[in-house]
């Protein structure tokens, strides 16, 4: 009998121990599945999340960021405060409460301090963007140029969105001289960010002529901007009528250019991205315009329909006032006098300042040339090849493999 009652003695400790165990379980599922549930709401539903998950460092100190918003009241930032100090109980490692606390301090007038909590943030983590700005803002408001722009480097290469934050503020900041000859130093280092800006600062910096000064300094580093952010810089400056600094922008990264004369007069460059003063093709209403490899460098192929007409080619020129001689090549040129090609040069506002015919190029050996007179009151000129409308059936074609526009006597 003794054995028989210590057998159910043990059969219902068993079983009170099973219960317990099946609680507990219950318990931490409830918890796995509200802290799960939490953890999944924290960015769209922080309070809630809050709610369900009170003792996570990393949520309560979510909440503490988003009561210290640009609109919180000073209750809000007093309960800010309060969460990022719990946050930090909770988890040391919670860098948006430090963050909280760093922007309360200085809202509060209390940057010594915000500047001691931005160094507990250093030690943390760098990739907090909200102590990174606060860490910007505070190095211009002390005159520390260079270390806002270590701070722009750190935000730039560890947050994604942090390009559209930070790239309108930089490029509005160009224009001072200094900020550009520092930002130069820190581009030239290569850092990630680096091309991105690059393209976005020649469609978008608000100041061309600076956005030009930027990019000739970064030439001399040999730095080499795209030719898709070189032709955008060189447009903004031209639309703007800044036609001296789009020239000097354009020299300065393509070495031996005069403006005094055409460039590239046998199509080697072929350019993907032209600016305006480089060759650009027209192939407009059936029209086809090419620049292609040939044997002794490029050759400008074209074909248009027949009873079609247009312009082809075109360069835009800075020319000082004064004659100038148009001398060229052409290969398989052979229309009727009336309907041959030839070469225009316009002054800027549309005045036609003279026609260089190309003759057949049967005549001469395809060798062709022709003079213009640039007057005073001309600043801008563009050199265009046009084409005729003929009646025969083949159209017009033909390829010009050389073309220079010079001073007499150049």
């Amino acid at each position: 009998m003794p054995r028989r009652g210590a057998r159910v003695q043990r059969s219902a400790a068993e079983w009170r121990a099973r219960a317990m165990l099946a609680i507990a379980a219950a318990v931490l599922g409830t918890l796995s599945v509200s802290h799960s549930l939490a953890y999944m709401m924290r960015i769209a539903a922080v309070e809630h999340a809050h709610l369900l998950a009170p003792w996570d460092g990393r949520i309560t100190a979510l909440l503490s960021a988003k009561l210290s918003g640009p609109e919180a009241s000073v209750a809000d930032r007093r309960r800010a405060d309060d969460l990022a100090r719990q946050a930090l109980q909770q988890d040391p490692t919670a860098v948006p409460a430090v963050a909280t606390l760093v922007i309360n301090a200085e809202i509060r007038g209390d940057t010594a301090t915000a500047r001691k909590i931005f160094t507990y943030s250093e030690m943390l983590s760098r990739r907090d963007l909200r102590t990174r700005i606060w860490a910007i803002e505070d190095a211009v408001a002390r005159g520390d140029i260079p270390g806002a722009l270590r701070n722009y480097d750190i935000a730039l290469r560890t947050s994604r969105i942090a390009p559209d934050l930070l790239f309108p503020v930089l490029i509005t900041a160009i224009a001072d001289g200094n900020i550009r000859a520092a930002l130069v130093r820190t581009l030239a280092a290569r850092p990630a960010w680096g091309d991105q800006f690059i393209a976005y600062v020649s469609g978008n910096g608000p100041d061309a002529r600076a956005t030009a000064r930027l990019f000739e300094a970064l030439q001399k580093r040999r730095i080499v901007q795209s030719e898709g952010a070189t032709a955008a810089l060189v447009t903004r400056l031209l639309t703007e009528g800044h036609v001296d600094d789009a020239w000097r922008y354009y020299s300065s990264v393509t070495p031996g250019v005069d403006r005094r004369q055409s460039r590239d007069s046998q199509f080697v460059a072929n350019r993907a991205t032209p600016s305006a003063f480089d060759w650009n093709l027209v192939s407009d209403s059936g029209i086809v315009a090419t620049i292609q490899r040939g044997e002794r460098g490029g050759i400008f192929d074209f074909s248009v329909p027949s009873s079609l007409g247009g312009p082809l080619l075109e360069q835009m020129q800075w020319l000082p006032p004064g004659s100038y001689l148009l001398e060229g090549h052409s290969i398989g040129i052979d229309q009727p006098d009336a309907t041959l090609p030839y070469w225009v040069l316009h002054c800027g506002e549309g005045r036609e300042l003279g026609r260089v015919v190309v003759p057949a190029s049967t005549q001469n050996n395809g060798r062709f040339s022709g003079h213009f007179r640039v007057p005073a009151d001309c600043p801008v000129q563009h050199l265009i090849l046009m084409a005729r409308a003929t009646e025969q059936m083949t159209g017009t074609t033909g390829q010009v493999d050389r073309v220079r526009l010079r001073p007499i006597g150049g």
